[in-house]
């Protein structure tokens, strides 16, 4: 075996997934999960730990997975992570825990998302049950948003003795989980349902179908409910367009309603009343995780799919991973490309895409070299659907009908980076609310931050 390089993992045939909505990635076997984690240098200051948002003891785990203790490696990250099943899958570990890994220096890092996904799959299959052991202290905790910040932060204050309850918009949870990344990369009934599951099993409660804002305010929670302190913890759902001719065109859709109606409602399944046009021609314009998405799904519903990206392949922001299973699976890449106008039919319905092609200048505020229009470069892209993946903001509910939330200039709530706390006292937050669109592990991440800045200020109350 040549330690420098990772143990390949299996992985559907592109022209067979571009197809189905199964899972893409197939996942280590026990004897490839040894040989792979056997590869961890077991570092006596290990960067990968400093790397994880969450701080897992990723060597503590990698040191059970090739002793054949799988028990005990998801014990260990239990203690640091609600959701190992999910973070092994859609976690940028490249840019994180792998990112800094030593053996990546000369070599190719550790492969340490698809082990903690082999352990997480391990403990699912074997029934693991997750343990509380704590004793009620009598204070209660409202958590806004069953997504990854809300269900971190929920999960270890119920471990440390709090009673918490959920409060989420849609008719299931798991935010983002359920109605934003696609089956083929994060399976709904099986991986997500499951660890929803444990939440709550640590005695978690979750109130679907409650908009907090409207059904309830933040100010009845704690004023009227009885609630010493509140987690906002409810994402960025509010799709941004591009204010271009044409937009309002029907065929058009935010990457937000075009995913939500095909993991949700499930849209792409024959035996669900709520399907969604696709067309024969979809262009999605955005280069991040979420157009590769849109675009992946769009392909699998049966379209020719194009990405419209204004920079170049060396600027995407998307994750090298979906990327390069975009390509395999046919989506096009139409880089340094811009929509100016969406073109419509006499009927109103999309007929493609007028788009102007760009070079790239200096560098903007960003760090990235910034698109700049070559003059007389137009063209026409026929299309049946447009779908916009340009990013997403906080919904402004929360902050408007709640007494002393502030927010910054884009609509985020402005919130501690160290404990959560926002501006009305008792009220904390953390994820995407905050910070944006983001990723799930970093929503994890503010999501124990939060945890422990409720615990630290419910203590002082207590003393």
């Amino acid at each position: 075996m040549d330690m420098m390089k990772r143990v390949p993992i299996a992985e559907q045939a592109p022209e067979e997934r571009a197809k189905n909505f199964k899972e893409v990635c197939l996942g280590y076997t026990e004897e490839e999960a040894r040989a792979e984690a056997s590869r961890c240098l077991n570092c006596k200051n290990p960067r990968c730990v400093a790397g994880c948002p969450v701080s897992i003891n990723i060597p503590a785990f990698l040191q059970q997975v090739i002793a054949g203790q799988e028990a005990k490696a998801a014990g260990i990250i239990a203690e640091s992570s609600a959701l190992p099943a999910v973070c092994g899958r859609v976690c940028p570990q490249e840019t994180q825990c792998e990112g800094v890994c030593i053996r990546g220096i000369k070599g190719e890092p550790v492969a340490i998302g698809k082990l903690e996904r082999y352990v997480a799959d391990w403990a699912r299959e074997h029934k693991l049950e997750p343990e509380n052991h704590s004793e009620k202290n009598g204070q209660r905790v409202a958590v806004i948003g069953a997504g990854p910040a809300g269900l971190t932060c929920a999960g270890d204050l119920a471990k440390l003795g709090y009673e918490v309850k959920i409060f989420e918009a849609l008719h299931e949870p798991g935010g983002v989980l359920v109605y934003g990344i696609p089956e083929f990369r994060l399976p709904k009934d099986t991986v997500v349902a499951h660890e929803v599951e444990n939440v709550k099993k640590l005695g978690v409660e979750i109130e679907t179908n409650t908009i907090v804002g409207k059904s309830v305010s933040v100010d009845d929670l704690l004023d009227k409910e009885g609630y010493d302190a509140v987690f906002i913890g409810s994402g960025a759902g509010l799709p941004m367009f591009m204010h271009i001719p044409g937009e309002t065109a029907s065929g058009v859709f935010s990457a937000n309603e075009f995913l939500t109606r095909n993991n949700l409602m499930k849209a792409f399944r024959e035996d669900y009343d709520t399907p969604i046009f696709a067309g024969k021609r979809a262009i999605v314009v955005g280069g991040g995780n979420v157009a590769m998405d849109a675009a992946r799904t769009a392909l699998r519903l049966g379209a020719e799919t194009h990405i419209v990206y204004r920079r170049s392949e060396a600027e995407l922001p998307a994750r090298a991973e979906e990327v390069h299973h975009a390509k395999e699976e046919g989506v096009i890449f139409d880089l340094l490309t811009n929509p100016v106008e969406i073109l419509q039919d006499e009927n109103g319905w999309v007929r493609g895409v007028r788009v102007i092609h760009m070079e790239l200048g200096e560098p903007d505020q960003s760090g990235r070299r910034r698109p700049v229009e070559i003059p007389g470069s137009e063209e026409e892209i026929p299309a049946d659907t447009v779908i916009m993946a340009l990013g997403t903001s906080p919904n402004p509910l929360l902050s408007s009908t709640t007494e002393g939330l502030e927010t910054n200039r884009k609509g985020c709530l402005i919130a501690d980076e160290k404990n959560g706390q926002t501006t009305r006292e008792g009220v904390f937050a953390g994820g995407d609310a905050v910070i944006g669109a983001a990723t799930v592990i970093l929503a994890m991440g503010a999501g124990k931050q939060a945890a422990r800045g409720i615990d630290e200020y419910l203590r002082s109350k207590r003393a």
